[in-house]
């Protein structure tokens, strides 16, 4: 890529997304995120869907999703019923395309406590009418993050309890090994439709139990071997 002198832009390009990688003072540049649906057999349940292993399907949010630990977490506009779901992230450091599941691996460099946020009414109406769900997944502020874990440090987590609560209230509390596609599968299935980069995260789907949110509300979500994320929404 040629590089081009700032003065050229007719605007200052935006800044680069980051999270903090635990034991480093190194940041994690941010590139894409890539999320998987209904990938936990009682949630594709709750939310009315046979939970048999169909082919996985994704959809994307933009890096101005992304909310560091620490920062605030808004509440969004245009939303009655904002939906909580947690999630394991895998953070990569290594691209490729056409990947088999063996070779998958190789390309994480660290894993995530995840939340991705939903407008439950705009998705709604989004599938009622056929239409994207990009107003209802891809809003800034939609994808919490803790910081990433290497994996020198906990390796390829595929079993824990992952859970999520809201005042103190437990909402979902599910395991790992609940999910219906795997990293190395989900990273496979990804690379045949997009090519993978340094900087993608990939959301890896959410168990039973999610529910709505309001300012004020205080989140708090694990997964054993992994990490945690704690917020309060703002409102």
């Amino acid at each position: 890529m040629t590089e081009v002198d700032l003065t050229e832009y007719l605007f200052h390009p935006a800044p680069v997304v980051s999270l903090p990688v635990r034991g480093t003072a190194a940041l994690f540049p941010v590139r894409r995120i890539f999320c998987v649906g209904r990938n936990y057999a009682d949630h594709a349940r709750e939310m009315g869907h046979d939970p048999d292993r169909e082919q996985p399907f994704f959809f994307t949010k933009p890096p101005e999703a992304v909310v560091a630990p620490g920062d605030p977490l808004p509440y969004p506009p245009a939303t009655r019923d904002l939906h909580h779901e947690v999630e394991l992230v895998v953070a990569l450091a290594q691209g490729g395309r056409d990947l088999s599941a063996d070779d998958a691996l190789e390309l994480v460099f660290g894993y995530a406590v995840g939340v991705d946020l939903t407008r439950r009414d705009l998705q709604a109406e989004a599938k009622k009418l056929g239409r994207p769900w990009d107003s209802a997944k891809a809003f800034a502020g939609s994808a919490p993050c803790s910081e990433i874990v290497p994996v020198e440090r906990i390796g390829h987590p595929t079993r824990g309890r992952i859970a999520l609560s809201v005042d103190e209230e437990v909402r979902q509390d599910g395991d790992l090994a609940q999910m219906i596609w795997k990293t190395p599968e989900i990273l496979a299935e990804l690379s045949k439709l997009w090519t993978l980069a340094p900087g993608d995260l990939i959301f890896t789907g959410t168990p039973a139990g999610v529910g709505p949110i309001s300012a004020g509300d205080r989140l708090d979500c694990e997964i054993e071997g992994v990490g945690s994320y704690t917020a309060r929404v703002a409102g």
